[in-house]
């Protein structure tokens, strides 16, 4: 997950390269253990965003990095002039429940 303070000139080109079918999209779905890309946008606050890529598992993410490297820091390197603050929130796995238990990792 990643929060963003967009610059004001460039909160259209910002969704159209983050939101759902956009260039990150196209770049992550190569990888047939990408699940979907959403783009949040703040109600109070209309150049920050909050983006969530789903993955089957996070290394799935770092095999196509490596994998496309060039293509990754291309695109950041272009949409960077689109940012003004950037924070990379965290790395999520999703909770699953069987009944009144969690399972994954302990």
């Amino acid at each position: 997950m990643c929060e963003f303070i967009v610059v004001p000139d460039f909160v259209i080109d910002f969704q159209r390269a983050y939101g759902p079918f956009g260039d990150w999209f196209q770049l992550f779905r190569r990888s047939p253990s990408f699940l979907r890309l959403e783009l949040h946008r703040d109600s109070h606050a209309s150049r920050r965003f909050v983006t969530i890529d789903c993955w089957e598992s996070g290394e799935f993410v770092d095999s196509l990095r490596a994998a496309h490297a060039a293509e990754f820091e291309a695109l950041e390197a272009r949409c960077q002039r689109y940012i003004e603050h950037q924070l990379m929130t965290g790395r999520f796995e999703i909770v699953r429940y069987h009944a009144s238990r969690a399972i994954g990792p302990r």
